[in-house]
Formats: C-alpha cells, sequence, structure tokens
C-alpha cells in the first residue's frame, strides 16, 4: 500500500473573508447575535464553502460496525451478538437511526468493519471488514497497524465515492458492543487522564460492571504504554475497526473540504484521534450533541467544541448527528435567504 493513499493533504478553512461572512450575517434584519449558535455555524461552513451561497448537498449519515474483544468480559448491558443483529435491524429499516434518516432527509449507510459475525442475505450491509472483531485490549492490541492502513484506505474510497456523487455533508455514527471501553481507553491515551475520569456507563451498566469495565481499560493502558508512540499506534492498540474506520472517514471528508458532522462519544473519540493526526480536521467537524457519557463533556472541551444539542442521548448509532441536521440547514438557510435590514427598507440595529 503506498504512503500516498495513506497520508491526507487537509487544507486549513481561509479566515480571510471572515469579515464579508460576519458582516452578511450582522446586517440580516436581527439584533447582532440573535441567532446564537447558528450565527457561528454559518460563518462556519461559509468559510469552507465560500461566502456567497450555502448549500447543504446529498447528507448522508455513515453508520460504522464493529466487535470487540474486550465485550467478551461483560463490560456492556448486552453481549456482542446484539451488534449483528443491530446490524441486521439497520438493514431492515428499524432502528432509531433509521426513522431519523427517514424523517430528515438523510442517506443512510451501514459499513461492517469488523463485526463477529457478517449479516448475510441483507442488502445494504457495505462490507469493509478488517477482521472478526477486535482483540481484547486488555490482553492483546486491537488490531495490527496494517489494519489501522487498511481501515483508513477503505474510509477513503468510501468517502471518494460519496463526494464523486454530490455530497458534501457526512454525518458519522457506530455500533458495537463495548466501544465506549475502547474510546475511553483512546480518550485517556490522548488526552494523558486518569482512567476514571474516562470511562462511563455506556449502555447503562451497573456499579460492579462499571469497576469491571475500569479494571479493564487500566490494565489496557498499562499493557500497550510503551507501545502506544502515535494516534495510529494508540489506534492499533485500543481502538475498534468501527473507530478506525471512522477516523480514517473524517480525514478523508474534510481532505474534501465536506462538513462532518460528530455524533457521541464514540464518534468524538475518533475525531480527538483524526485532529491529532492532522490538527485541520477540526476546522471541517460539526459537533452535533453532547451525550450523557461521563467523559464527552471533557472531551468536547479538549476539542473546543459547542454542541448544537444537549438532549440526554446515550444511544449512538447517529442519532445524535442526525438530529442536528435541520439546524444545519437552518443556519445555511438563513444565510442565504434572510433579508438585510436595507432589502426590507428596515432602520439597521447593528
Amino acid at each position: 500500500m503506498s504512503q500516498s493513499s495513506l497520508s491526507f493533504q487537509i487544507e486549513p478553512v481561509s479566515k480571510a473573508q471572515d469579515h464579508v461572512i460576519q458582516q452578511k450575517i450582522d446586517l440580516k434584519t436581527k439584533p447582532p447575535g440573535a441567532l446564537g449558535m447558528l450565527e457561528s455555524l454559518a460563518l462556519q461552513i461559509a468559510r469552507i464553502q465560500g461566502p456567497q451561497q450555502l448549500q447543504i448537498v446529498k447528507p448522508t449519515m455513515l453508520v460504522f460496525a464493529g466487535d470487540h474483544g474486550i465485550a467478551a468480559e461483560g463490560v456492556s448491558i448486552a453481549p456482542s451478538e446484539v451488534t449483528h443483529q443491530m446490524v441486521q435491524n439497520f438493514a431492515h429499516g428499524g432502528a432509531a437511526i433509521n426513522v431519523f434518516c427517514r424523517q430528515l432527509g438523510f442517506t443512510l449507510e451501514v459499513i461492517d468493519c469488523g463485526i463477529l459475525t457478517p449479516v448475510e442475505g441483507v442488502e445494504g450491509i457495505i462490507d469493509q471488514r478488517l477482521g472478526a472483531g477486535t482483540g481484547a485490549i486488555h490482553l492483546e492490541p486491537a488490531m495490527s497497524l496494517d489494519s489501522v492502513d487498511k481501515g483508513f484506505a477503505m474510509a477513503r474510497e468510501l468517502i471518494e465515492r460519496h463526494h464523486q456523487a454530490g455530497c458534501n455533508l457526512v454525518a458519522f455514527g457506530e455500533m458495537g458492543i463495548g466501544n465506549t471501553s475502547s474510546a475511553a481507553a483512546i480518550m485517556a491515551a490522548m488526552m494523558q487522564l486518569e482512567v476514571a475520569d474516562c470511562v462511563g456507563r455506556g449502555t447503562g451498566i451497573n456499579s460492579e460492571t462499571l469497576a469491571r469495565k475500569l479494571t479493564l481499560v487500566e490494565l489496557a493502558l498499562l499493557s500497550h504504554q510503551s507501545a502506544m508512540t502515535g494516534p495510529k499506534q494508540v489506534l492499533a492498540c485500543l481502538g475498534g475497526f468501527e473507530i478506525v474506520q471512522m477516523t480514517g472517514a473524517m480525514l478523508a471528508a474534510a481532505e474534501r473540504k465536506m462538513l462532518v458532522v460528530v455524533d457521541g462519544f464514540i464518534a468524538t473519540a475518533a475525531a480527538l484521534v483524526a485532529v491529532t493526526i492532522n490538527a485541520n480536521v477540526r476546522d471541517y467537524l460539526i459537533f452535533a450533541h453532547r451525550s450523557e457519557e461521563q467523559g464527552h463533556q471533557r472531551m468536547l472541551a479538549h476539542l473546543q467544541a459547542k454542541p448544537l444539542l444537549s438532549l440526554g442521548l446515550r444511544l449512538g448509532e447517529g442519532t445524535g448527528a442526525a438530529l442536528a441536521l435541520p439546524l444545519i440547514q437552518a443556519a445555511a438557510n438563513f444565510y442565504n435567504q434572510m433579508a438585510s435590514f436595507s432589502d426590507a427598507g428596515i432602520e439597521a440595529v447593528v
């Protein structure tokens, strides 16, 4: 695999037109700042797309699924078999993410990055398998560095297909029993935090299970301490196949100047790794919501992210990212369509 296929050329957004964009926002028929976070969101989109006309084209929700070896230790309320069952549910249109995507106008794609047992005989599942579940991170590395590179390459091809089809906004969700353990371990390693500050209750585990989860994640960090010399190494030691491909897809989407909508705790862990690999990714990220998972608020603060929503969500699947789409569309539409004071013949209040 060539090095060129594994490096990402991501341009930082230009702030040269900020005064033009901000003036256009400020001269709308409203008091300055009255549309709150929609105004900063419009500014972000205009930095990426240019100050003239904003557009959201073919918004696409990508849900990455993978299984985790650590799940065999009972760190979740559900066994790994539920990952397979939920991927089937996605394919049949019965999950929350299906409902929201139908309602809000997202195209939904589900990617099997490496669940234990593939879903067979069902259309609509994209095969990008890196294996049948990761290694148990407290006992061995999750995967090889070659698997990380292969996952990045697959993710880039996926994003390229959507980019060529005209899509300019991708949202990221995930499914994988045990993946909050992996995300918490990544967070602790990348942010140099105590494990207790990162590990939460995930799907709603009890205190006994939480204590076991905490112990296993601490063991994983100790086991791989010397091997985690960079962000890709952290993914190889602690990651999930779905987290790897989300990370690669974020890098690839930023390279193509697409808007990237980040869901909850696990997707934000992928964003943390992506930003560490290339800081320019941050310019393209829109953080959809603050989840109920314990470490999410701290990770968002580290990324200087103000999420659009706070609804007490802890489902994953991209549900928070889906619900953010109307707000993103509203930011683009007020920028494009709202009258200025001069248009409306109203005395300016700026």
